[in-house]
């Protein structure tokens, strides 16, 4: 084995299931996080060569994964434009408590989703979240922010409607 492959394996490997867990949030479908962390995992290795050593290669690749996902979210928005989900209308219907917090993390924006799973689930430092977005980290600061009232007043809004 190569000294590339060994240290692609020993860097970026160990980082798979955080970016299968990622992806699975973002797609909401298994089977399309696959594909996700495939396709990052392939566009990793061909630019594994230009990677400054001592980059943090966990930020990086969940950059690529978030990349990878907004062209395609791009892609499907395009060609399904008219498209609605029967799923969407059963997520309408909480039947538990993770139902309704499923349901209200789906109704935030894409930016403050991103950013609320980058941080709380992901466990990455606002600073590392900017790297990631490439936004200031300010600007990362106020979505985190926004994200988490938001998801206090559509929680709050939903027990209240029971």
């Amino acid at each position: 084995m190569r000294a590339r492959e060994r240290d692609f394996e020993r860097s970026v490997l160990p980082h798979a299931p955080g970016l299968l867990r990622f992806g699975l949030r973002l797609a909401g479908d298994s089977s399309q996080a696959e594909d996700l962390v495939q396709e990052t995992l392939l566009l990793a290795w061909r630019s594994f060569g230009r990677l400054d050593t001592g980059a943090n290669v966990r930020a990086w690749l969940y950059r690529i994964l978030l990349n990878v996902f907004l062209q395609q979210k791009r892609r499907l928005r395009t060609a399904l434009a008219f498209t609605v989900s029967a799923d969407v209308a059963r997520a309408t219907q909480p039947s538990d408590e993770s139902a309704e917090v499923r349901q209200a993390f789906s109704r935030l924006g894409d930016d403050q989703r991103t950013v609320l799973l980058l941080a709380v689930v992901e466990g990455f430092t606002c600073r590392e979240i900017s790297g990631i977005l490439g936004v200031p980290i300010g600007t990362v600061m106020s979505r985190l922010s926004r994200a988490r009232e938001a998801m206090r007043e559509l929680l709050s809004t939903s027990r209240v409607l029971q």
